[in-house]
């Protein structure tokens, strides 16, 4: 089997890549020209090139000789681009792929996406039936994404699937640095009381799920949620932080209402000039909104099992924060 992956160069696609050439398969990384790719180095892969920005089609020989499409380049929470671009890579980019799928005649299209078109979970742990609630832009971008691939796969009878990931992290991912470091340096803050729940999924997991969902017949036109095994409150998560980097669980709470307003502010001011501001609203989401999910589907259906325990990814995550330096 020969696979495209996009955003090979990414952080989940990185991985992606790594986990298929384990398999067996071989492997072609489509990235942007320019980008680094140190994540990739030493990997025996060939690389296609396109902008899923433009208004350029997909070049033919992008999918020329691909058996399955793992589509996971994403715009993901940049805060120093028009809120167009979103939509520009996230829905128009992921229909000129599915569209250069259709034509190479592509065995199979995995569409990635995110559990974040669920937006706050009202009644947790939220399955894949939940309904859709966006809660931002991005979310929005990734919902047009998703609703596009399935409907695409419906009608211009394309193979397909539909993955949504939960909660990303792993060593070479810096999303959840700042949350470390806090921890690392005795002063983080919880904003509200840190009730609210959270679903971590540590990415080599969440990897081996997308090629799961790229091989059983029994996921073709479903949508699945991966995931880590179970959720827990914000106190816990950061007290396991805590307690594999041996540091005292950190007690200090903050009212949410002035840190919202706070984002709010440098936004406003930010905005102009093209900076990605210090805080920002969505931030604050992260305190706020239940986020927690059931993975039976995917364990059913695809025969989806998570095996690195939150205690060890964690303390794994935190080790390569060490050695790049990145603690300090």
């Amino acid at each position: 089997m020969k696979a495209l992956v996009t955003g090979a160069n990414g952080f989940t696609g990185s991985y992606l890549v790594k986990h298929l050439l384990d398999k067996g398969y071989q492997v072609r990384g489509l990235v942007r020209k320019g980008a680094n790719l140190k994540s990739l180095e030493g990997l025996d892969i060939e690389f296609a090139y396109a902008d899923l920005a433009s208004e350029e089609p997909i070049a033919a020989s992008v999918m020329e000789g691909i058996d399955i499409v793992h589509h996971v380049a994403a715009t993901y929470r940049q805060e120093d681009v028009p809120h167009s671009y979103f939509f520009a890579v996230n829905v128009n980019g992921t229909r000129k792929l599915l569209e250069a799928a259709k034509q190479a005649g592509v065995k199979r299209f995995v569409h990635c996406s995110t559990v974040g078109v669920q937006g706050e979970i009202s009644n947790p742990p939220a399955t894949e039936e939940a309904p859709h609630k966006p809660g931002d832009y991005y979310q929005q971008s990734k919902l047009e994404g998703e609703l596009l691939a399935l409907e695409f796969f419906e009608k211009e009878k394309l193979p397909g699937t539909v993955v949504r990931p939960v909660g990303i992290y792993g060593p070479g991912d810096t999303r959840f640095l700042k949350l470390f470091k806090l921890v690392e340096k005795r002063n983080f803050p919880m904003i509200g009381n840190g009730e609210v729940l959270y679903h971590m999924t540590y990415v080599e997991d969440l990897v081996a799920g997308i090629a799961l969902a790229g091989e059983k017949d029994a996921a073709l036109g479903e949508v699945f949620t991966i995931g880590g095994e179970g959720y827990l409150t914000l106190n816990e998560l950061v007290a396991k932080i805590a307690l594999v980097r041996n540091k005292p669980v950190p007690r200090f709470k903050i009212p949410v209402w002035p840190v919202w307003l706070a984002g709010l502010a440098c936004e406003i001011l930010c905005k102009p000039f093209g900076i990605s501001p210090p805080i920002y609203r969505r931030r604050v989401d992260f305190f706020v909104k239940d986020r927690a999910f059931d993975i039976t589907k995917a364990k059913k259906m695809l025969g989806y099992q998570p095996r690195v325990p939150l205690e060890k990814g964690l303390a794994t995550t935190a080790e390569w924060y060490l050695q790049e330096g990145l603690l300090k």
